[in-house]
């Protein structure tokens, strides 16, 4: 039983991590820090996690801990894997894994250095919606894949996460909050890596100084190309499609893990095959399968290593923004 020690527990874990922790069969939460120690006292009590630690330094000193999973806003990623990493813990980081690609660089460098295991927490890579699309895409079901479109639609008006406007904190609005689920997602199906990026963004009274919506075009190096689509002004939607040369596969739906969805194959008008799976153990299986790296006994579907590519792909998205340009990774 690997025990975790969460960095930054706030809204996240509350609504997605305390469920993904109960029901992983080999993952524990021991501890955790957060900024304000009243309310990290409160969500302590209230979820009967055994240890409150007073700065981050502590939980990643703590006996108590075997690895340190950091949900804390973008721009302490950095100072928080380099903390963990000092103390020998092995450590699961959010997305994104930090606020460029050089910080990513020296976190990589830290954990080899320490001799730990390095993720991203990716939590999407163990959507069955996606292991199914994959398998399809695999199998040469719809042939070779040419277009690919991956869209997180999601309304931040009201966000208890209030640091997401905030360009000292965050790495950019929806692009990097949710977006890189959306390139993770389509390199993942595909099982192929980025070579170009183009970014179209706007921002509005409210997002700031960062975007609130943007279409990010993306090269593979399969030769297919893709979209991404993103916005924090619309009602919740997360699509996924891949389209072949003989045939498509939608996914409606296909990154959530609240519902159940259809995975559906066509070709023209004719649904070839459709099945209906649920994602509602994603956050479980990742944690399940960081603790199985940890203990030799398989390899974790995200480790930060690849997450460095993502990387990558937002620094060249938020670049082309700026610069009105094509980027090109390789």
């Amino acid at each position: 039983m690997i025990r975790y020690g969460i960095l930054g527990f706030g809204h996240h874990a509350v609504r997605r991590l305390m469920q993904g922790f109960a029901g992983a069969s080999d993952a524990k939460l021991a501890g955790l820090w957060r900024r304000d120690a009243a309310k990290a006292e409160a969500n302590a009590r209230e979820y009967s996690i055994p240890h409150v630690f007073a700065t981050p330094e502590a939980l990643c000193a703590s006996q108590e801990t075997d690895a340190v999973f950091i949900v804390s806003p973008d721009a302490l990623h950095l100072e928080h894997v380099l903390l963990a990493a000092r103390h020998r813990k092995h450590v699961l980081c959010e997305k994104p894994l930090a606020m460029n690609t050089g910080q990513v660089e020296r976190m990589l460098a830290a954990a080899e250095k320490a001799r730990v295991k390095f993720g991203v927490a990716q939590n999407m890579r163990y959507n069955h919606s996606l292991a199914l699309m994959r398998e399809w895409v695999t199998a040469g079901r719809i042939g070779k894949p040419t277009l690919a479109q991956s869209q997180f639609a999601y309304s931040a008006a009201g966000s208890p996460r209030t640091w997401i406007y905030d360009p000292a904190l965050a790495l950019g609005g929806p692009i990097g909050d949710v977006g890189i689920h959306c390139v993770d997602a389509l390199r993942f199906v595909l099982g192929t890596d980025v070579t170009a990026v183009s970014t179209l963004a706007h921002t509005d009274a409210d997002s700031g100084e960062v975007e609130s919506h943007a279409v990010v075009g993306l090269d593979f190096a399969s030769g297919a190309m893709g979209s991404v689509t993103v916005t924090t002004r619309s009602a919740y939607r997360t699509l996924m499609e891949v389209t072949g040369e003989n045939g498509v596969i939608v996914c409606e739906n296909g990154l959530t893990v609240d519902f159940p969805v259809d995975v559906v194959l066509r070709r023209g008008p004719e649904i070839v095959a459709s099945e209906t799976v649920s994602n509602e153990d994603a956050y479980s299986c990742m944690l399940d399968g960081f603790s199985a790296w940890i203990e030799g006994r398989g390899e974790y579907l995200a480790p930060a290593l690849d997450g460095l590519h993502n990387q990558r792909v937002l620094d060249a998205a938020y670049t082309s923004w700026r610069d009105g340009a094509r980027v090109n990774l390789l």
